[in-house]
């Protein structure tokens, strides 16, 4: 598999979106992709009312059934694990840092081409490190980046790095 590029689109907000989150969405963008099925951008942005304090605008898919999506109320990236959850998950405290850490892990890949998989434990360390100097709040406990930290400490990457 070709190492992944870091592209940025932008992406027409849903109209129940505040502007100023219309506007970054418009203007910073969002990642194309990831690495694998971890993030991949909707086609189009949907609205999630009753979720959060004041709903969320959802923008790319996570996984098979979740949702990145930006808390109208506070800007912050969440994950939605799936569409029929009412739960979320910090991501990042806003668009900008989302889109940085996303760019600094496409840069770090292949993850464990140095090394082999007996490296595992290390990428996901330089990882975490990554993301505390990027942002500093997206490690949370079942949080986007440290699960995928976490897949990345029990080789779920090594695929990829061929």
């Amino acid at each position: 598999m070709p190492k992944p590029e870091f592209v940025l689109i932008t992406v027409e907000a849903p109209p129940e979106v505040p502007t100023q989150i219309a506007v970054d969405l418009n203007k910073t963008g969002i990642p194309v992709g990831l690495i694998g099925y971890e993030y991949r951008p909707l086609s189009k942005p949907v609205y999630f009312e009753g979720i959060g304090e004041r709903g969320l605008g959802a923008i790319p898919t996570s996984g098979l059934f979740g949702r990145i999506a930006v808390d109208v109320a506070s800007g912050h990236v969440v994950q939605i694990p799936d569409v029929e959850s009412s739960t979320t998950h910090h991501v990042n405290r806003d668009l900008g840092s989302f889109s940085r850490y996303i760019e600094a892990v496409i840069a770090r890949f292949p993850f464990y081409a140095e090394g082999g998989e007996e490296r595992s434990e290390e990428v996901a360390e330089d990882l975490r490190e990554l993301v505390s100097d990027i942002d500093g709040t997206p490690l949370a406990d079942n949080g986007f980046w440290e699960t995928f930290c976490n897949d990345v400490t029990i080789g779920n990457y090594a695929d990829w790095d061929a």
